[in-house]
């Protein structure tokens, strides 16, 4: 897979022994089941035809850029949808810049400038629910008119449904915010996770018995699921190891900021800098407040107990 650059207001595209492509569209925030099924279609399409199969997607969401107040927090940082792309089979994947004047762009100029000019599309293959252009009026119907102009053929790839409900970013976002983070990792085909560098804490956790990693997100607009326990497995700079993060409020220490607190199952070491991304796989538990500290490390007990217990037995998490 190589990255390209495309913009329809500068130079730029595939390398020019590119001749031909399928391309799909779309922002591909958190790359879910959905997704995976339109890339797997387009990489078939593409061996089938000897073409070279092409993801176009954006820098930003679009919604950050013609109504900021309704952007969504992201499902995957640019970085991370880039690794997760790199285990599928594409060519070739197009980053976008998203600005004031593509969202401009009629569905035609769109069409001329970037998938046909840029992309030299052959084949247009998109999700069920695709809108593009100015105020996203174009759709499967004005892509089949522009297809007959300019000489490429769209197809539509239908929904995937997971446990009754169509897979969607904007599905998973609810179902992470609600705390649902099991069904979220099923829609997405993989454990939803993010990614912190551990800082110096208080040291509260270590006096309690419970020595905990104090993790500051990184990655601009990253979602953060609901407040809670969780049962967690995290990747370090040389080991990956099961453990809970605590995220939320610490109710039993007043005054005490929210936090997210990384406890690893068997481990001493320190890693204060690292950055060590943290996979949600269940919901232990609500946080809520003790009347005291030795009740709280009586709860601690209890949680770590139910880690081990789902670690060992996932379908018996509680």
């Amino acid at each position: 897979m190589r990255d390209v650059s495309v913009d329809p207001e500068s130079r730029g595209g595939l390398p020019p022994t590119v001749n031909g492509t399928v391309v799909t569209v779309g922002t591909f925030d958190g790359v879910h089941l959905g997704h995976q099924a339109i890339l797997k279609e387009i990489e078939q399409r593409a061996k089938s035809r000897h073409l070279h199969s092409v993801l176009l997607t954006f820098d930003r969401h679009p919604l950050s850029v013609v109504r900021p107040d309704d952007a969504p927090h992201r499902l995957t940082t640019p970085n991370e949808k880039k690794e997760i792309l790199a285990q599928f089979g594409l060519d070739y994947v197009a980053f976008l810049p998203f600005t004031r004047a593509l969202a401009r762009h009629t569905p035609e100029q769109y069409v001329r400038e970037v998938l046909v000019r840029r992309l030299q599309a052959r084949e247009l293959v998109i999700g069920y629910d695709h809108g593009f252009g100015r105020s996203r009026s174009g759709d499967f119907r004005t892509l089949q008119v522009l297809g007959h102009r300019f000489g490429f053929d769209v197809d539509v790839v239908a929904e995937v449904i997971v446990q009754g409900a169509v897979v969607s970013s904007t599905r998973i976002r609810s179902l992470l915010l609600d705390g649902r983070t099991e069904e979220a990792s099923r829609a997405l085909g993989r454990p939803y996770s993010l990614r912190g560098t551990v800082v110096q804490g208080m040291g509260r956790g270590h006096s309690l018995g419970f020595p905990t990693a104090n993790l500051v997100p990184t990655g601009d607009q990253k979602l953060i699921p609901r407040d809670g326990i969780y049962a967690v497995r995290a990747s370090l700079r040389t080991e990956i190891r099961d453990g809970l993060l605590h995220l939320g409020p610490r109710p039993t220490f007043p005054g005490s900021p929210p936090s997210m607190e990384l406890y690893l199952l068997d481990f001493e070491r320190q890693i204060y800098g690292e950055e060590v991304q943290v996979e949600f796989r269940s919901r232990l538990r609500d946080v809520r407040p003790f009347a005291s500290a030795s009740e709280l490390v009586e709860q601690m007990d209890r949680d770590r107990e139910m880690a081990l217990a789902f670690f060992k037995n996932p379908g018996l998490a509680r």
